[in-house]
């Protein structure tokens, strides 16, 4: 009789029994406290700084040198971030984070459940009181926020260096964009963390999960601006023959398919929000280029304005990210763990 009460209770106390909550803000939290003392946080660390303070110099001399035509243009402050120097070879620094931030995602994210199976600790960390998703939650938690933590100190430099060496002060609308930007790049890098975390889960080594995340991101930022284009022109032909209908449908629906590329959506909103004379998404210029459009386009955007041309772009993006999520989150709660 006391057997059966026995058993009664400790049925009743596990159904009454509240799941464990908050796991992967355990494991997050490890995963970033390992990110921010490893080799790779601070050498990536280095190469966003390279790559945003070379170009950051050449634009400040050469707003410097050309401050009698510049002076009186709006937004002067962003220029740090959207004109490039011809010296830099008129890259500025957007590009350059556009270019290197899909490498800094994937290499926070290629390894993360991999290396886990490899050195024999998954089964141990999941065998402990947390559910079995709060591993990966937990895991792009801590890579979202160590990019971010690294994004923040970056436009932090460069705000810094503007307002010291050249005295400019940032209006609040410029403030904001910067910010809104911030946010989006933070946002890309989230698409490329969530590809590494998907290669993670599916591929066994670490090396081979690095070496196709790698040439994926070689592919897309490099070979992809010469490729999608002159395979739109091949699938989407412009009938320059036909009515201007035509022509007009065709080049349409070859930038719509240009727009398939994360790298492309990241461009046009990039440009929409850090160029408030940009009237559409075409791309960032030198200075001389932007105090010309100054002249010809003197009433700016606003900030809500310019999201507006760019809200699909970030929406596409923002779906792109939770799908590839999502991906490595099914395929990694239907995965068998042996010890």
């Amino acid at each position: 009789m006391s057997a059966e009460l026995t058993a009664e209770t400790v049925q009743d106390a596990r159904r009454h029994e509240k799941p464990p909550s908050g796991g992967w803000r355990t494991i997050g939290a490890k995963e970033f406290a390992d990110h921010l003392g490893s080799v790779r946080f601070y050498v990536l660390l280095l190469i966003i700084g390279i790559a945003a303070a070379v170009p950051l110099y050449f634009t400040a001399q050469a707003i410097k040198d050309a401050a009698s035509q510049a002076s009186g243009t709006p937004a002067i402050f962003l220029l740090l971030f959207s004109a490039g120097a011809q010296n830099a070879g008129g890259i500025p620094t957007v590009a350059f984070v556009a270019m290197f931030v899909p490498l800094v995602g994937i290499a926070f994210g290629f390894d993360a459940v991999n290396s886990e199976r490899a050195q024999g600790t998954l089964s141990r960390l999941l065998a402990q009181p947390i559910h079995r998703d709060d591993v990966i939650n937990g895991k792009f938690a801590a890579g979202i926020s160590i990019i971010a933590l690294m994004l923040t100190a970056m436009v932090a430099l460069i705000a810094g260096f503007g307002i010291v060496r050249l005295g400019i002060i940032p209006t609040l609308n410029e403030v904001l964009r910067v910010i809104v930007w911030l946010l989006v790049t933070i946002l890309y890098a989230g698409f490329w963390l969530a590809f590494g975390l998907l290669l993670s889960v599916v591929m066994r080594r670490a090396a081979s999960a690095a070496l196709v995340g790698f040439g994926t991101w070689l592919a897309v930022i490099l070979f992809g601006a010469f490729l999608l284009p002159l395979l739109a022109s091949a699938i989407f032909p412009a009938n320059v023959t036909g009515s201007a209908d035509d022509y007009f449908a065709s080049t349409t629906t070859q930038q719509l398919f240009l727009r398939i590329s994360p790298a492309a959506l990241y461009q046009d909103a990039v440009t929409a929000i850090m160029n408030p004379a940009a009237k559409t998404v075409l791309g960032v210029g030198s200075l001389q280029q932007y105090v010309s459009a100054q002249e010809q386009i003197p009433s700016l955007l606003s900030l809500d304005q310019s999201m507006l041309i760019v809200w699909p772009q970030i929406v596409v993006l923002v779906a792109l990210t939770v799908g590839l999520f999502a991906i490595a989150y099914v395929v990694f709660l239907r995965q068998e763990v042996r010890a």
